[in-house]
């Protein structure tokens, strides 16, 4: 398994979840090889984004559209894709 891990600043706390709510996570979980996602929201406005996949290519895939434009609600920080080593 391999993992997208994004992690944003939220400029918009409300129009952020409404968004995360109502198109990404409804996209994310149609997406090829999804397997499980968990969205956090941390201190200072940062919030990340753990969504795992079967394969790499899935995890890429899903990877390159993040990458797009966001809009103004957050401000992308990063994407990584990595391999799940171990989970519990």
């Amino acid at each position: 398994m391999h993992a997208v891990i994004v992690s944003v600043t939220i400029n918009d706390g409300e129009e952020a979840t409404q968004h995360l709510r109502s198109v990404i996570v409804p996209t994310v979980k149609q997406a090829p090889g999804f397997v499980a996602g968990y969205w956090v929201r941390g201190e200072d406005d940062k919030g990340r984004g753990t969504i795992v996949f079967e394969s790499e290519d899935d995890a890429r895939a899903v990877r390159d559209q993040i990458q797009q434009d966001p809009g103004g609600a957050v401000t992308l920080d990063s994407v990584e894709v990595g391999e799940v080593v171990e989970s519990a």
